[in-house]
C-alpha cells in the first residue's frame, strides 16, 4: 500500500502507512479524496478507469473503477471456490501451488476483451505470482523463471495491440515493479533487492526519442543499477507531462529528464517549471522562514539551512527562467531540474523526522525502568554464582541489541555464540574438575556444541545470510528420502509420546489408538499439502500418497488434522480440569 500511493499521488509514505497496509477494514488510508493521476484521468472525456489484480487498488481508491476484479494478497483460491465463498479454511491453505497461477490467470482472462473496448482511459493489472513465489521460495524458485516468461507473453501481447489496434495508438504502457525482494524473498528492509524494483516505459512514439538500450546489458554499473536509476515517485509527475494533465498536488517526484527530447526546450522548461512550482508549494510550507522571492543566490552551498539552500536554489531557477536566449534555457532547465532534486531530497528525508524530543523522553523513562530494576536486584546480583552473572549479561547485551534495527534482524546470532560461548565455559570449568564425573560433564558439552553447529547452518535467515545455502534449502531437496525420514521420525516420536500422555482416564490401547489416527491425520494433510505445494519432493516417492490422500481435498484434509487435534485436546483437558475442581485446585495424582 505505501508503494502504491507513491506510485501514485508521487508523495512520501509515512511509517503509519506501513501500519495501515495490515489494516484490511480500514479506511483511513483511502486515497480517494487525494489528487492522484487516476483522479485526473478519470475526469477526462471517456474517463473511464479498469482495474484487475491485487484489491489493495480497491481499497484505495473506492469507487474509482469503472470495472474491476481483485483479488487479495493475502488468499489463495482452491480449484471450485469463488473469493466470495472463501471460508477461514481457506486461509490455511494461503500458500500453495495455485497460488503461483490462479490469482494472475483471474488478471489475464481480462486482457483480450479490454484491449478491444475503447472506452476506458486507463487500465491497472497488479500481477502477484511473482510476490507470491518469491515469498514462498526466493528469486531463484523454479517457478521464478516460467513466471516471468509468462509475464514477459502478457507484456508482448499487450504491446502488439497497441501496434494494431487503432483506438490504442497513443496508449502508454508502463511496467514497473512495487517492490523488489531479497534474497529470501522477502521485502520491507532496506536492502539493494528489495528497493530496487524495475521501471520500463513502452510505446510504438517512443521510437522517435529512443533507439533503444542494450538488453542484455553486459556491464552493469552494480548488481541491480542498469540503465538510470530514478524514484518511484518520479512516476506520478512523469505521467502527467506525457498524458497531458497537471502534476498531482502532493507530488514530490521529478519529471524524467529522458522524455524531454519530445518537445522544444520551451516546452521542456515549461513542463520543469510546473513541476518545480507545485513541489515549491509543498516547501514553503514546510520551511516558512525563508523567503523564497528574494534575488538569485550565488553559491547555495554556502546557505545554513535546508530551507535557505532550497530558497536559493528556487531564486537562481526563478531569475534562469526570465532570461533570454538558448543558452539561458539550457541554464533555467538544469537549475530548475536541481532545485527539484534537491527539495525532493531534502523533503523526503523530512518525511521521516520525528519528534526527538519526545523519542528521547521514551529512552530516559526506559533507562530509569532499566535501573530501578537493577537496583531491586542488586543485592541478589551480589550473591549471585557464575550462571546468575552469565544470565544477567546475556540479559543486559540483549537488551542494548534492541536499539539498533540491524542486530534485530540478525537476532539467531546473538544466540548461537550466546549459546557456544556458554557451552564452551561450561566445558572448561567441568574439565577443571578433579573428579572423573566433571570430566564426563565437560565432555559431553562437546556433542552439544556439535549440534549447535548444525543447527546454525540448518537454515539461514535474517537479511545478509537469507539467501546462503543451508541443509534446508540445498542437501534436503536433493536427498529427499532423508527428509522423509526426517519427517517419520518425527512424527513417530510425537504419536509416541502422545499415547502415553493423552486421554489419561482410558486405557493404554485405547490412547495409542487415537495418537495413531491423529498422526495419521496429520501425515496424510502435509503430504497431500506437499503434492500440491512442492511436488519436486515427492519425487520418487509416488507410493507415499495413498490414493484417498489424492482423491480429498486440501480443505477436507486439513479439517480433519484440526479436528482431530481439538477432540484430543478435550478428551484430555476436561478430565484433568474437572479433577482439579474436585480436589481443590490439584488432579488426583498430585493429592
Amino acid at each position: 500500500m505505501p508503494r502504491v500511493k507513491a506510485i501514485t499521488t508521487g508523495s512520501i509514505p509515512s511509517f503509519l502507512d506501513v501500519i495501515l497496509n495490515f489494516a484490511e477494514s480500514d479506511t483511513t488510508s483511502s486515497l480517494a479524496n487525494q489528487d492522484t493521476w487516476l483522479s485526473q484521468l478519470r475526469d477526462k472525456p471517456e474517463g473511464k478507469l479498469v482495474m484487475y489484480g491485487d484489491d489493495t487498488w480497491l481499497k484505495l481508491f473506492p469507487g474509482t473503477f469503472s470495472r474491476a476484479d481483485g483479488t487479495s494478497s493475502f488468499f489463495v483460491s482452491v480449484s471450485g471456490t469463488s473469493l466470495n465463498s472463501c471460508t477461514i479454511d481457506i486461509a490455511i491453505l494461503r500458500i500453495k501451488f495455485q497460488d503461483f497461477t490462479e490469482v494472475d490467470n483471474n488478471v489475464t482472462r481480462h486482457v483480450p476483451l479490454e484491449l478491444k473496448q475503447s472506452d476506458w482511459n486507463g487500465m491497472i493489472m497488479h500481477y502477484l505470482g511473482l510476490d507470491h513465489i518469491g515469498h514462498k521460495s526466493g528469486p531463484r524458485s523454479p517457478h521464478m523463471i516460467p513466471k516471468q516468461t509468462e509475464m514477459d507473453g502478457i507484456v508482448k501481447q499487450i504491446y502488439q495491440a497497441i501496434e494494431i489496434e487503432k483506438h490504442l495508438q497513443s496508449t502508454l504502457l508502463v511496467l514497473c515493479g512495487d517492490h523488489g525482494m531479497n534474497d529470501a524473498g522477502n521485502h520491507g528492509g532496506s536492502a539493494e533487492g528489495e528497493t530496487s524494483p524495475a521501471l520500463v516505459f513502452l510505446s510504438p512514439k517512443l521510437q522517435t526519442i529512443s533507439k533503444g538500450s542494450e538488453c542484455p546489458l553486459i556491464a552493469p554499473q552494480s548488481t541491480f543499477g542498469y540503465y538510470n536509476t530514478v524514484e518511484q515517485s518520479d512516476i506520478a509527475p512523469t505521467l502527467a507531462g506525457l498524458l497531458g494533465f497537471p502534476v498531482p498536488l502532493n507530488n514530490l517526484g521529478v519529471f524524467i529528464p529522458d522524455f524531454l527530447d519530445f518537445w522544444s526546450q520551451d516546452v521542456r522548461i515549461r513542463l520543469m517549471h510546473e513541476n518545480a512550482r507545485q513541489i515549491l508549494d509543498i516547501v514553503r510550507g514546510t520551511f516558512p522562514g525563508p523567503s523564497f522571492d528574494g534575488a538569485a543566490g550565488t553559491d547555495c552551498t554556502l546557505s545554513q539551512s535546508d530551507g535557505e539552500t532550497l530558497s536559493c536554489l528556487w531564486s537562481t531557477a526563478a531569475s534562469s527562467v526570465k532570461g533570454p536566449g538558448q543558452g539561458d534555457s539550457v541554464t533555467a532547465l538544469q537549475a530548475l531540474t536541481e532545485f527539484a532534486k534537491r527539495a525532493q531530497d531534502i523533503m523526503s528525508s523530512t518525511a521521516s523526522n520525528y519528534d526527538l524530543g519526545r523519542l528521547n523522553i521514551g529512552v530516559l523513562l526506559a533507562v530509569l525502568a532499566t535501573v530501578a530494576s537493577l537496583a531491586t536486584a542488586f543485592t541478589a546480583l551480589l550473591n549471585a554464582r557464575s550462571t546468575g552473572l552469565w544470565t544477567s549479561s546475556v540479559t543486559i547485551m540483549y537488551g542494548v541489541m534492541m536499539f539498533a534495527s540491524s542486530y534485530v534482524e540478525e537476532e539467531h546470532h546473538f544466540w548461537y555464540w550466546a549459546s557456544s560461548g556458554w557451552l564452551g565455559w561450561v566445558f572448561f570449568k567441568q574439565r577443571n574438575a578433579e573428579e572423573t564425573k566433571g570430566l564426563s560433564r565437560a565432555w559431553s558439552a562437546v556433542p552439544l556444541l556439535a549440534i549447535l553447529r548444525v543447527i546454525r547452518i540448518w537454515n539461514q535467515t535474517g537479511q545478509k545470510h537469507a539467501g546462503e545455502p543451508d541443509i534446508a534449502k540445498m542437501f534436503l531437496p536433493a536427498h529427499n528420502f532423508v527428509l522423509w525420514a526426517l519427517v517419520l521420525a518425527t512424527y513417530l516420536d510425537v504419536v509416541r509420546r502422545l499415547s502415553r500422555r493423552a486421554v489419561p482416564w482410558a486405557s493404554r490401547q485405547l490412547s495409542s489408538a487415537a495418537s495413531f489416527a491423529l498422526g495419521i491425520a496429520s501425515l496424510g494433510f502435509k503430504v497431500a499439502f506437499t503434492r500440491a505445494d512442492a511436488p519436486e519432493l515427492l519425487e520418487g516417492l509416488q507410493f507415499f500418497v495413498l490414493r484417498p490422500m489424492e482423491e480429498a481435498s486440501l480443505v477436507a484434509q486439513a479439517r480433519a488434522a484440526f479436528f482431530s487435534i481439538a477432540i484430543l485436546l478435550i478428551l484430555t483437558s476436561l478430565p484433568i480440569m474437572y479433577q482439579r475442581m474436585s480436589y481443590g485446585g490439584k488432579a488426583e495424582g498430585e493429592i
